[in-house]
């Protein structure tokens, strides 16, 4: 069986996605008190990421029938 060459990389993914987020937290620490409190509030400014976590509490607590 042939192997197929590797076309992503999820480290690299990964690791720009890491950088991105900290840039951004350096040039708006002044807004928030914590790092946490900076990753809160994008998710809150983010639909998808809204959607994402409401998904992840339905999974954990499913409401009885």
């Amino acid at each position: 069986m042939a192997t197929k060459a590797k076309t992503f990389d999820c480290v690299e993914m990964k690791r720009q996605a890491q950088e991105t987020i900290l840039a951004e937290w350096k040039r708006r620490q002044g807004e928030f008190s914590s790092y946490g409190a900076f990753l809160e509030a994008g998710i809150r400014d983010s639909e998808w990421e809204r959607r994402v976590w409401e998904r992840a509490r339905q999974q954990e607590s499913p409401t009885s029938a």
